[in-house]
């Protein structure tokens, strides 16, 4: 509870102006309440996750209709995260990447199930078997992730991808093209040095011409102070400013940067008529198939042309990406059917469930509020339930504050235990706080260490967050 209790005094002052109170007697329109909520669910999750900033952000229809910042960009000399804050985006990189190759291929410049080496010509690939492009964005080629002998490369500057394409060309591949899977950056390097002789450009320009131009998301390259993030990593639970990292190795993987209204319209671009024929984004979110005809997969999600594919809490269909560096943890989550894209960026590594954590601050903007209503429980004292397979029980306080329903959930038991095993440090309590405005809580965010998840009430009166498919928190309140 120490670290919390320091922490919020800071992320306080870094959330002034951003979640601005507003009385439960201020009129105000559905909208302003939604960018409320999601502001309260952002700031808890700081303080909850010992991260010193983040920001999201969420577009529809092309338009963006919130951004949220909280914390600090730089801890040392007090600057808040703000919205034009530039974050690492490591994995997310990809998505850029994989919409490139559509893009080529929607202009007939690019086979994606060709063998790579047609387009590297001049690139001596010392194996056999011929890897597609196709097999490359959904890693399985065979092509081997960062190994032990990778350890340096953070501290190399490679003058092109063809440079970067020599660290692994050699190196035997772990499986037969399309018999397995096996996630790999250095396939998006590959996947990159191809786009650049599909297109007859180097990658970056290409990239900067046809995909992102006006956003603001770029390569990790220039050091800009005044926007970008310090990159922070935890050490033995306290956190310090990460070493110099240089992404030249893999571009395409996990080498850009960006800001989160500019990742969230980034998304909002590939669902944009025009940018795409339907034909094109069709395929680059239809699941990849292995060699026998099964559907690439990892874990619940299927693998299409670089986007995972897969549904949210309340069964939509979405197309997203995570993704982890040093100094970064980022999401990108789109709904094809509803045109909305949200963004969740980081300025250090923890353990997060940062998929669930992206959708739960979409959830204000996207879940219907006429359902059954159930008034926020300011009477509960205390909760029993189970967490995973063991049962729980403590003491829960819910009130409202500035027309939210919000709440904690005490954590002197299995739940506790859990959480506190992980890097960020140990915990008293969650946070739940209701995405509806008003006397309310049939559906809320529990804001947790590892994330915000959905917590919805059951047909039996009881809440269910689901962590993890093998992890449920179930809780039953009592007066």
């Amino acid at each position: 509870m120490t670290k919390h209790l320091t922490r919020s005094a800071l992320i306080a002052l870094a959330t002034i102006g951003c979640n601005t109170p507003v009385s439960a007697n201020t009129s105000e329109n559905s909208a302003d309440a939604q960018r409320r909520i999601a502001d309260a669910i952002l700031a808890a999750q700081v303080e909850a996750n010992g991260v010193p900033g983040m920001a999201a952000a969420v577009a529809r229809d092309g338009e963006l209709i919130w951004t949220g910042t909280a914390g600090y960009r730089d801890l040392d000399r007090k600057l808040p995260v703000e919205p034009d804050t530039s974050f690492r985006l490591a994995s997310v990189s990809k998505l850029v990447t994989a919409t490139a190759a559509t893009v080529l291929y929607d202009r007939k410049m690019l086979d994606l199930d060709a063998p790579v080496q047609r387009y590297l010509p001049d690139r001596r690939l010392a194996w056999p078997s011929d890897i597609s492009l196709r097999q490359l964005a959904a890693h399985t080629s065979g092509i081997p992730h960062y190994q032990d002998v990778d350890a340096a490369r953070g501290g190399i500057h490679f003058g092109t991808v063809d440079e970067a394409v020599e660290i692994f060309a050699n190196r035997p591949l772990l499986f037969a093209p399309g018999t397995s899977y096996q996630y790999s950056s250095y396939g998006y390097t590959l996947l990159s040095a191809a786009i650049e002789g599909g297109a007859g450009i180097p990658f970056l320009s290409f990239v900067s011409r046809a995909i992102t131009n006006d956003l603001p998301l770029h390569p990790d390259l220039v050091p800009d102070p005044q926007h970008d993030t310090v990159a922070y990593e935890f050490e033995g639970g306290t956190i310090k400013p990460a070493d110099p990292h240089d992404y030249s190795y893999s571009w395409g993987g996990a080498g850009f940067r960006g800001t989160a209204p500019g990742v969230a319209m980034f998304g909002a671009r590939v669902m944009r008529h025009g940018f795409l024929s339907s034909e094109a984004r069709a395929m680059m979110w239809t699941p990849t198939q292995m060699n026998d005809g099964s559907p690439v997969a990892d874990g619940e999600d299927r693998i299409a042309f670089g986007w995972r594919i897969g549904t949210d809490s309340d069964g939509q269909r979405i197309a997203h990406h995570a993704g982890v560096a040093i100094g970064a943890r980022s999401a990108l989550i789109v709904y094809p059917d509803s045109g909305d894209s949200v963004s969740v960026l980081s300025n250090a590594v923890w353990v997060s469930d940062i998929k669930e954590t992206a959708a739960t601050l979409a959830a204000p903007f996207r879940a219907d509020p006429t359902g059954p209503q159930t008034p926020c429980p300011i009477r509960a004292t205390a909760y029993t339930g189970s967490f995973g397979d063991k049962p729980v029980a403590g003491t829960v306080r819910f009130t409202m504050l500035d027309g939210i329903c919000r709440g904690t959930l005490g954590l002197g038991n299995a739940a506790g235990n859990w959480f506190d095993a992980l890097p960020q440090g140990s915990t008293d309590y969650l946070t739940v706080i209701s995405i509806f405005p008003g006397d309310r809580l049939d559906r809320g965010a529990l804001v947790t260490p590892s994330g915000a998840y959905d917590f919805r009430r059951q047909d039996d009166g009881s809440y269910v967050a689901v962590l993890s498919p093998t992890r449920k928190f179930v809780v039953r309140l009592q007066r």
